[in-house]
């Protein structure tokens, strides 16, 4: 093998002629003269279209690449500009790095691999850069690699869960779609709001939004609203934990009212017995302790209106453990008798469930949650504290493509994965 080819191989560049290799003593690095073969010239670094030379740029640049062994590695060629008609005036494609990056393919690969297997440390220190220096490259892999996989992730979906997750301190937002056939992550934004997601269902496409059939979602009104507007055909299926948490929520304010209700009544003892029975009230019965038990024992006997909102916290906790229209009967059951409780949180609760009955129905009969959309954005949240120190959203967006969205480059030299 030529010593010119050894080169290539070893710094990873393909369709990339090897002029001449030297040690730069002013940078401390082994610097690599190239450039490309002759049909990979003159084309537009953005599409690629092969377009006329515009000027010389500003002349030769450098392209960090990976370590040779304990040394810095740079590859140093021209960088003409081209004018292309769709793009305009742009630097030349170079078949070694992605277009507007200073990194080649095979460090931002190694980069972007690194970042989704490893701790944020660990890759600054291994590959001496700044975090938020992955992060951009970690933005850019993700983009490259949802328009040139050859696959459309957005083509064949049916049912999908759409959520939010914060990703920031002051509120910031951002909106997730999972496929839930396949598990993965196929799109994410900043922002939590209609206008958010219309901009999904304008990706998709009037048609494709036509195909879905199921969507899981909370009861947030402005994803019901889009998904009345964008795809009426498919059944909204609101997400049970959701729903158990209404009434979660509406026991803690019974507990709440009888404990003030005590001790403005003069009632001390019955008071101090209360404000130890939150964690009894809200934990699943199978998970009590023998203490938790004796706590709810004692309120069964001082206070039946508060064990009577415990039960029906549990009944409808029960409603979700069924499936199809056994679940419905229950839920209907249930209605009944929150509707006549006597319990105003629960009264109200009871008209809310009403509201939102076609989605829990949905549910109950088909069998969807968001149960998959909150596995991954359990991993996201994860990547969220990776991320730390990221300048904008679209690098955690990139860093989340390439781990939940099975977009993840392998290692330079290694096979590559296959794309669902």
């Amino acid at each position: 093998m030529r010593v010119k080819r050894v080169w290539a191989r070893l710094l990873g560049v393909e369709r990339t002629v090897v002029e001449q290799v030297e040690f730069d003593e002013d940078a401390d690095a082994i610097v690599a003269a190239v450039r490309p073969v002759r049909r990979q010239r003159r084309c537009c670094g953005i599409c690629g279209r092969r377009s006329p030379g515009f000027d010389q740029g500003e002349g030769r640049r450098r392209w960090r690449a990976l370590d040779l062994g304990v040394v810095r590695t740079f590859l140093e060629a021209d960088a003409p500009r081209v004018a292309c008609r769709e793009h305009g005036v742009v630097v030349a494609q170079v078949p070694w790095a992605r277009h507007d990056s200073g990194f080649t393919r095979a460090f931002e690969d190694t980069a972007s691999w690194l970042a989704t297997h490893t701790s944020r440390v660990a890759v600054a220190e291994l590959l001496r850069v700044a975090w938020r220096t992955v992060g951009r490259i970690a933005a850019r892999v993700g983009k490259e690699a949802e328009t040139s996989t050859g696959t459309d992730r957005l083509a064949g979906l049916r049912r999908i869960g759409i959520d939010e997750i914060s990703h920031k301190r002051g509120h910031r937002y951002l909106t997730v779609v999972v496929d839930h056939d396949t598990g993965r992550l196929v799109w994410a934004a900043p922002g939590h709001d209609e206008a958010t997601l219309e901009r999904f269902f304008d990706l998709l496409g009037e048609a494709r939004s036509a195909q879905l059939t199921l969507v899981s979602a909370d009861a947030a009104g402005w994803i019901a609203g889009v998904l009345a507007r964008r795809c009426p055909a498919a059944a909204l299926c609101l997400d049970p934990f959701h729903i158990v948490r209404w009434a979660t929520d509406a026991l803690d304010q019974v507990r709440r009212e009888t404990w003030n209700a005590a001790r403005r009544g003069g009632q001390a003892a019955l008071a101090r017995e209360l404000k130890g029975t939150r964690f009894a009230l809200w934990k699943n019965p199978e998970d009590l302790t023998v203490r938790q038990r004796g706590k709810l024992a004692r309120i069964a006997e001082v206070n039946r209106r508060l064990y009577r909102a415990y039960l029906l916290k549990e009944e409808l906790r029960l409603v979700f453990k069924l499936k199809g229209l056994r679940a419905v009967a229950l839920l209907d059951a249930w209605l009944v008798w929150a509707r006549r409780c006597r319990i105003s949180a629960f009264i109200k609760l009871a008209r809310s469930i009403t509201d939102h009955r076609a989605g829990i129905q949905a549910s109950l009969l088909h069998g969807l949650s968001n149960g998959l959309v909150e596995s991954v954005n359990t991993r996201i949240r994860l990547l969220t504290r990776i991320a730390f120190g990221f300048k904008s959203p679209e690098a955690l967006i990139g860093l989340a493509m390439l781990s939940v969205g099975g977009l993840c480059p392998p290692l330079p030299g290694r096979a590559q994965p296959t794309h669902g």
